[in-house]
């Protein structure tokens, strides 16, 4: 089993390492730009789009070109994989992943990538790392890297440095412990488990709320652009950057604690942008319940529903285990014991109570029953459909034509 990796530690780089690296940054970033700008002209004349071996055709161009000759001060593989993220853009717009690419700006995710580990050093017994035309960089060496380094990706973040060293390495088949489970996600309760464990949400947005609204109202205060107006915005910057870190250390624990001890977890294919979708309506049909919908939707998207399942995903696969999401509809207005479907049944937003049966039980323990049910019945029919020999007359990879 090979096993892909990332590690990242904050770096202490010097002021000339610091300035070194803003450079690099900013020379990325005006190379997806003028490679994006120049993409857009080409279709407007009518001619096709070229790939990532003639965008670094022109590349060499800009590095010869008098008027962007500081390109070459820059190392040359960041700047061929800015154009790689470039293409794997348009690549993902044209599959209907994601919109159409956007202009960088500056600030906004500012970060460079070495692919080549031939040109990448990493001593762990003095936590230093060489990076071509860098130098050696101190890191904060929190955990030991395993594996074969790939490739190391230098970001920026809150006036802090980061770099993201991405491994290799080759590991036995894991054999997945415990059973299955299934999880009810929700506001009152972050995660409810079908064995009845629950983990109570940390609203880390609610808490840093009130510091955030008087920073954010200190900033709008000073005049734009000004060292004072940079300074209140550095520190709504740090405000929003310790809310998402405890966000993530909250999710990292949680996820890590469910995939070491089950072998499948069930959850529920939730669309969180449905979910959490405004409720104003337009001019012509207001919408009813704004404030409340708009407090609930800011609870929903404080919970990071999306980058749980994600953690869980990668990390019962680490783990041998199975991840299954079934559709939630009716999980908590499903009765677990005579299987009575109703509105009626939900009594509160905690408490269940089967109209039929008279079954009661906390609401989101109800949710987690079901979800564990409809993961079992969906992973037997795909094991099912994965085992089961073609149909008479057909190869192996096509389906039976019906009629």
């Amino acid at each position: 089993m090979l096993r892909l990796q990332a590690f990242k530690f904050e770096v202490m780089p010097t002021g000339e390492q610091q300035r070194q690296m803003r450079r690099f940054a900013g020379s990325c970033r005006f190379v997806f730009n003028k490679a994006l700008a120049w993409q857009k002209e080409r279709y407007e004349q009518g001619e096709s789009r070229l790939g990532y071996a003639g965008l670094c055709k022109r590349l060499t161009e800009w590095r010869h070109d008098p008027e962007t000759a500081w390109l070459a001060d820059a190392p040359v593989h960041p700047l061929q994989q800015a154009l790689k993220d470039l293409e794997r853009a348009y690549a993902n717009f044209f599959a209907q992943r994601a919109d159409f690419p956007r202009f960088k700006k500056k600030g906004r995710r500012d970060s460079f990538r070495y692919p080549d580990p031939k040109q990448i050093k990493l001593n762990q017994e003095n936590s230093r790392l060489f990076l071509p035309k860098l130098g050696w960089l101190r890191y904060r060496n929190s955990r030991n890297v395993s594996g074969m380094v790939k490739n190391v990706t230098v970001s920026q973040c809150c006036g802090k440095w980061f770099v993201s060293i991405q491994t290799e390495r080759e590991m036995a088949q894991p054999i997945p412990k415990g059973g299955a489970v299934g999880i009810d996600m929700g506001v009152a309760r972050f995660a409810t488990l079908s064995d009845g464990t629950f983990y109570a949400p940390l609203n880390s947005f609610k808490r840093h709320e009130k510091r955030l609204r008087k920073a954010q109202r200190a900033m709008s205060r000073k005049q734009k652009f000004s060292n004072n107006w940079k300074k209140a915005k550095a520190r709504v910057q740090r405000i929003h950057s310790r809310i998402g870190h405890a966000r993530r250390d909250y999710l990292h624990k949680i996820s890590t604690t469910i995939s070491q001890n089950h072998a499948m977890v069930c959850i529920e294919d939730l669309p969180v942008r449905n979910l959490s979708r405004s409720a104003a309506g337009t001019t012509e049909v207001p919408g009813r319940n704004v404030r409340a919908k708009s407090g609930l939707n800011k609870s929903i998207l404080d919970q990071g529903w999306f980058e749980f399942r994600r953690q869980l995903d990668y990390k019962l696969a680490w783990n041998g285990g199975w991840l299954v999401a079934v559709p939630p509809r009716n999980t908590s207005r499903t009765c677990p014991c005579c299987g009575h479907v109703s509105a009626d049944n939900r009594q509160s937003q905690a408490r269940f109570e089967c109209v039929e049966c008279g079954f009661e039980e906390n609401a989101d323990m109800v949710g987690a029953i079901n979800v564990s049910r409809a993961g079992h019945a969906r992973f037997a029919c795909e094991v099912s459909d994965a085992v089961r020999p073609p149909a008479a007359g057909t190869r192996r990879g096509e389906s039976a034509r019906v009629g």
